[in-house]
């Protein structure tokens, strides 16, 4: 055993979860897009400010529908080109702020400390309301200084939005993860194994890594990667393919096959969960420090 070996297993394990994980991250974003996820999410928490009834109205807002970006209409739009409007999925906070106060009226008419609370009591019954009349109470009946903390509270709800979308688009991952390490049978004890006792298949996991690094992570063509993955010949689509225990094997060595397919199955799940960019990062300072080493280990397996 040497450090170059275990080196380009290593490379070799991170470059199949980095594949995997860009397929995960591909499906992923076509889920978002289709479902419009991360405009759902925004428009779940604009109900906080101008409430459930009024979103509608409120997204119809000039500004406001300039920010809608425009994709395929369908599935099938890519061979037709056709496109249309979708979802906002972000709004710039200053943008936020202006948009509800000439919504809500504040801008259009003479607000003074005397009428301030009478004015924003006709709002809709919302977070943002009750959060204007608290400060209100406080004292704070400058319309400037309601609009510097109306920023600071929109820009909370902003981030919570974001987080929102982050949180689904993550379970997304986790769930695609799980079924495309099933379908696959990815299991990573039974893909190092394979690694380690086979030179040629390491350096030329190595080899494919490296071209996967001079690619680029976001740039990378799911297709090559995919194809680079399948000339490795290590992951064997149906569980049909899979390695079982001799027929006369005991009941122990079915256990312990049990026992090593689920753990291995579960770091494959754990891995790919990542995400693709974590593992391009990762592969990208491993193959860069290791380089020298992998190629050493590649001239003896030619050797």
């Amino acid at each position: 055993m040497s450090f170059s070996q275990v080196l380009e297993v290593v490379i070799g394990l991170m470059f199949i979860y980095y594949v995997l994980g860009s397929i995960v991250s591909l499906i992923t974003q076509w889920i978002n897009e289709a479902f419009e996820t991360r405009g759902a999410s925004l428009e779940k928490h604009l109900m906080k400010i101008v409430g459930d009834k009024q979103v509608g109205d409120f997204l119809k807002l000039p500004q406001m529908e300039a920010l809608r970006p425009i994709r395929y209409k369908g599935w099938l739009s890519v061979f037709t080109a056709t496109t249309e409007p979708k979802k906002v999925e972000k709004i710039p906070v200053s943008m936020l702020v202006d948009s509800y106060f000439d919504f809500a009226g504040l801008t259009a008419r003479e607000v003074n400390a005397d009428n301030i609370k009478d004015v924003i009591s006709v709002f809709p019954d919302t977070e943002a309301k009750q959060a204007l009349l608290t400060w209100i109470d406080q004292g704070v009946t400058n319309l400037e200084e309601l609009r510097k903390r109306t920023t600071t509270y929109f820009s909370g709800v902003m981030e919570q939005a974001a987080a929102t979308f982050r949180s689904n688009a993550r379970s997304f991952v986790i769930v695609l993860s799980i079924v495309l390490t099933l379908v696959l049978g990815t299991d990573s004890i039974q893909m190092a194994r394979t690694l380690w006792s086979n030179a040629g298949l390491r350096a030329l996991a190595a080899a494919q890594a490296e071209i996967a690094v001079q690619q680029g992570g976001a740039d990378a063509n799911v297709d090559d990667l995919i194809n680079q993955l399948s000339e490795l010949n290590i992951i064997r689509i149906g569980w049909w393919q899979t390695e079982l225990p001799a027929s006369d094997s005991g009941a122990s060595s079915w256990i312990w096959f049990v026992v090593l397919k689920a753990v291995g199955l579960t770091l494959t799940v754990a891995a790919v969960s990542q995400g693709s960019s974590f593992w391009y990062d990762l592969l990208k300072k491993v193959v860069s420090k290791g380089g020298s080493s992998g190629g050493g280990d590649g001239g003896e397996a030619k050797g």
